[in-house]
């Protein structure tokens, strides 16, 4: 068994995450089972209960934990399904140490951050690494922060118990280039280096994010002061087009191979990479579309990650560029539906939370669905296309969201049963993979090609089977019913080329070489619309 850790210096937001993913994906291809897990030094038990403007997307796992962003970055670029045990906050661990200790677990001793808080972190190591070849754990933030000196305490005192053969600290820093002094500066990875030692670890590899290549001089300076030898100094420039340029990259500059000869792995090299046919197709499209969508937490695109890769894989599947054009639900509302999205090949109405954008977010999906342009509703967006349906094909022209208006006299959604006396806001809501099964014909079932899926929710609210009568005769199809409960899961509408939203959020089961049915069906709908649409311009013309 051999274990990763992945550091950060300098400054935040270096790309560790996708470091991780690619180096997991490069190992992969060598025929090594990897697994990878995230710790965060922040106090919150999880992101549950974070900002997006805060803290980006929350990832949901199919066991239902809520979790950092970077384990969808694990799950896209790797095979393995991962769990709550993949993801560990110091809010988890100091919740577990004082649980402990409440029940008289430590026989009266003193409870201290070393060894109890630090064994609490060992512990997830050797448990997150069983049944693979290598554990590849990021830890979050930067080498210094207060946070963070408990982890890496733990790091030291892991590789010291399972043998330093069997462990490699990979370090990521920048190398700012300065335009006045026309050079990379090294001072900042130099420094980064030194607190990491102060701390008792040394670097084997320091991968080093700049905008300029590393010429062999830089190299040789790093690889002197810290103390790194300079084939383990990486150059990572910034991609050009995709984060999915990152393991090719990586895999040019030997990262692969020098894992495999410090930890003395047995793995061949691949007969192929798959990571360069990926950015091939991604980067040689034979068509292009433009996709809207429709949200509120545009200033920060981090918010909709998985959504926004989603659509990228779609892309990829159909051999298809696709553009997305981000619109604030809120401008809907004022300057209306025809300016901002009559030129669009696909309408997306994303997640979310609260009241803020839901009318502009209705008008949209209206508009989609009474000018037939494929529309893809995603949990708070099926809710929307429920509204919009009941208002404006029912005549329910009242109808909402008890979650928008609690006193509206046709719930058509309305708060889940068992969340209604829930006061706590974190880990509460209908979380995890739930089964949904297809109705045969539909667009859903034509997607996928088989009858039972699974897929992974997030939400309080659920739409209300006291309508589901009235819906139905008015044209409005339910496609996937949850088989245990009844829950609607996915909706279409009658005689509409491609209209499908789902109750569930299909970006978390996502990958750049496996696109999800939906997203894949999508894009292709969309490339439809936008070829029909160039035929019928051309014909007039003629």
């Amino acid at each position: 068994m051999k274990y990763i850790f992945i550091t950060g210096g300098v400054v935040s937001s270096l790309g560790k995450g996708l470091t991780a993913a690619s180096l997991g994906a490069l190992l992969e291809q060598r025929g090594l089972t990897t697994r990878i897990q995230k710790f965060d030094p922040y106090l919150n038990v999880d992101p549950g209960t974070m900002s997006p403007f805060q803290h980006g997307e929350v990832y949901v796992l199919d066991d239902g934990a809520e979790t950092d962003l970077d384990l969808g970055h694990y799950e896209r670029f790797t095979s393995g399904k991962l769990s709550r045990f993949n993801n560990l906050t110091s809010g988890q661990i100091y919740e577990s140490v004082i649980k402990k200790e409440r029940r008289g677990d430590y026989l009266g001793k003193t409870v201290q951050v070393i060894p109890h808080v630090t064994n609490e972190i060992k512990d997830r190591i050797y448990a997150a690494g069983e049944g693979v070849n290598v554990l590849i754990t990021e830890i979050g933030g930067t080498i210094g922060d207060i946070e963070g000196l408990p982890f890496t305490e733990a790091m030291r005192q892991f590789a010291s118990e399972v043998g330093k053969a069997n462990v490699l600290f990979l370090h990521m820093t920048l190398l700012p280039s300065l335009r006045a002094a026309g050079e990379l500066k090294t001072k900042p990875t130099q420094q980064s280096v030194a607190k990491l030692r102060e701390i008792g670890i040394q670097p084997d590899i320091l991968v080093c994010r700049t905008e300029q290549p590393i010429t062999e001089e830089i190299r040789e300076k790093i690889s002197l002061f810290c103390s790194v030898k300079k084939e383990a100094v990486i150059e990572e420039q910034d991609v050009n087009h995709s984060i999915y340029e990152l393991p090719h990259m990586l895999k040019k500059e030997g990262l692969d191979e020098l894992v495999i000869s410090i930890l003395g792995l047995d793995a061949p090299a691949p007969k192929q990479d798959d990571w360069e046919e990926v950015v091939h197709r991604l980067l040689n499209p034979k068509h292009k579309i433009k996709i809207g969508m429709v949200g509120k937490y545009l200033d920060l695109q981090d918010s909709y990650l998985s959504v926004n890769e989603s659509i990228v894989h779609g892309g990829i599947r159909n051999d298809c560029e696709v553009e997305v054009s981000y619109i604030d639900a809120e401008d809907i509302e004022t300057k209306g539906a025809e300016e901002l999205l009559s030129n669009l090949d696909g309408i997306l109405v994303p997640g979310g939370f609260g009241d803020r954008g839901t009318e502009g977010k209705i008008i949209a999906s209206r508009f989609a669905r009474e000018n037939n342009i494929p529309y893809f509703g995603l949990c708070l967006g099926m809710q929307i296309a429920v509204i919009d349906f009941a208002r404006n094909q029912l005549g329910l022209t009242d109808a909402n969201s008890t979650e928008f208006n609690p006193n509206t006299p046709h719930p058509v959604i309305d708060i889940m049963g068992e969340q209604k006396e829930i006061k706590d806001k974190g880990a509460t809501m209908r979380l995890g993979a739930w089964p949904c099964v297809l109705e045969k014909g539909s667009l859903a079932y034509n997607a996928y090609e088989k009858e039972s899926i699974s897929e992974r929710h997030r939400h309080r609210y659920e739409f209300n089977n006291q309508y589901r009568e009235q819906l139905e005769e008015a044209g409005l199809i339910i496609s996937g019913t949850n088989p245990d409960r009844g829950l609607v899961e996915i909706i279409e509408v009658k005689n509409h080329p491609w209209f499908v939203a789902v109750q569930f959020h299909p970006e978390f089961q996502s990958k750049p070489n496996q696109a999800h049915p939906l997203f894949a069906s999508f894009v292709e709908a969309a490339l439809v619309q936008k070829l029909e649409s160039c035929n019928q311009q051309s014909g007039s013309s003629k």
